[in-house]
């Protein structure tokens, strides 16, 4: 049984604090950012020509992280396929939800974008192309039109089986043998190079996430980095601007997924369909026959689906809505369209900390058994290396210790957001009045966003949540 956290003070003074905050950071921004923003993205040190930042990327060590992504790939497969059955004991449950799905994903936002260089799919079909030139040269033209929309789809299916798929194990590596085969094949028919830059997930995921890191890696011709320089963080957000509306779609799903794990398992969000969705769907299916209710309850897990998968199109209609504002009061003669991508990369920084306010009690108390987990991968009892009376114990944080960093991700996530957006309003409008007005309705989105956040935070969770109607 969960024992409910009480906050030291009312919901409603975190939300005023919060937005008080961002209206100040908002006249702050306002008065100290200046339109010369040029200079920020033009500032690098190159780290690469000596010492520890040489080491990183000689090309011998480059290939020995490209190997072992391909190992540690294979290794969670094979756990799955033939280790326990019990998730808490195997391998690939922990390494791949909480090392990868999570750790990774954050040390990503420090050191970059090396996913582009180790990605074990990338490596599997260099291998290929060794064995058969050409092979992954694209049997077909990649359309323009459907830009990032595969990776959506991917991102979704993926977010379905975290939510809602159950995995063990077995399920889990099946589930990633799926996905190698659908990149593989993908890769074949596309083109290696189009899909893994629009089509292949965690490329994109992990892509956007790495714009918010202070290291950035120039490649070579042959695709490989051969430079790390180190930048102003967060500055590779303003770099470049989304170019396809898929983009802005995923990187609204980015946002409405987490919001919607948050959501999904609570009481109010759980008693919006047994008390409102229920009696309209009770009046058409099995009305009046004996288990309506064991039949409904089917229904209710498919519109939990449907909610999730809509949740990205709900964001987009409201975001749609504030820049639709904003080209109102800036009088500008941008389109809409125009303005929501310029717009869509500031949206980034929000999403990174849902995220991680959502998920980071679950990586520091789960993450450090995933060392134990290595030296027993199959949970067969081996003592691979001797770590018998290892005490590796989770790391767990006092209930308002968590709650007070999880307000400070959020806000500090939307304030960095006002910032990343007013420089992009000085790159679009002419003048610092019409930049400053533009960024009215966005700052008044923020404030949403925040308290929404906030509240999603503070909801209680809906326990044996099918139940509810019978009072069981």
């Amino acid at each position: 049984m969960q024992v409910p956290y009480n906050l030291p003070v009312p919901l409603w003074l975190y939300a005023y604090g919060a937005t008080a905050a961002l209206l100040a950071s908002f006249v702050v921004v306002g008065y100290f950012v200046r339109g010369d923003t040029g200079s920020l993205q033009s500032r690098s040190l190159e780290l690469s020509r000596r010492g520890f930042g040489a080491a990183l990327m000689r090309p011998d060590w480059i290939s020995g992280c490209r190997v072992l992504s391909v190992l540690a790939l294979l290794l969670t497969i094979a756990t799955g396929l033939a280790g326990t059955k019990v998730p808490t004991r195997n391998f690939n449950i922990t390494f791949f939800w909480v090392v990868f799905v999570l750790g990774f994903t954050y040390l990503t936002a420090l050191i970059g974008d090396v996913y582009r260089a180790i990605n074990p799919l990338l490596v599997l079909c260099d291998w290929l192309e060794r064995i058969r030139p050409g092979l992954l040269r694209g049997k077909c033209h990649y359309p323009q039109w459907l830009g990032c929309y595969p990776a959506l789809a991917l991102y979704m299916g993926f977010i379905w089986i975290e939510l809602f798929g159950h995995t063990n194990p077995r399920t889990l590596s099946l589930a990633l043998l799926s996905y190698v085969a659908i990149n593989l094949a993908a890769a074949w028919l596309l083109g290696r190079e189009t899909w893994f830059r629009q089509g292949e997930l965690f490329a994109v995921l992990l892509g956007l996430v790495a714009k918010m890191s202070p290291l950035e890696y120039r490649c070579a011709a042959s695709g490989q980095p051969a430079t790390m320089h180190l930048r102003l963080p967060f500055v590779g957000l303003l770099s470049e601007r989304a170019d396809h509306f898929s983009l802005l779609i995923f990187v609204l799903f980015m946002l409405s997924s987490t919001a919607y794990d948050g959501l999904h398992e609570t009481v109010p969000w759980v008693q919006v369909f047994w008390k409102d969705v229920f009696p309209v769907l009770a009046k058409f299916i099995a009305a009046g026959k004996p288990g309506q209710y064991l039949i409904l309850v089917d229904y209710f897990y498919y519109w939990q689906w449907l909610m999730m998968l809509v949740s990205p199109f709900v964001y987009l209609a409201i975001y749609i809505g504030f820049v639709a504002l904003t080209k109102l009061v800036a009088r500008t003669t941008l389109s809409v369209p125009e303005l929501a991508l310029q717009f869509a990369l500031s949206l980034v920084p929000i999403a990174f900390v849902y995220n991680v306010t959502h998920y980071f009690t679950l990586a520091l108390a789960q993450g450090p058994l995933a060392l134990a987990l290595a030296f027993d991968p199959f949970g067969f009892g081996w003592n691979l290396f001797g770590n018998k009376g290892w005490n590796i114990q989770p790391i767990l944080l006092d209930a308002g210790l968590i709650w007070h960093t999880q307000v400070g991700l959020i806000l500090f996530g939307h304030i960095l957001s006002v910032y990343l957006a007013h420089v992009e309003a000085l790159k679009v409008f002419p003048t610092r009045k019409q930049a400053a007005l533009s960024q009215l309705p966005l700052l008044v989105l923020m404030v949403i966003l925040t308290t929404i956040g906030l509240w999603i935070l503070s909801l209680p969770i809906a326990a044996g949540q099918v139940l509810l109607p019978t009072g069981r």
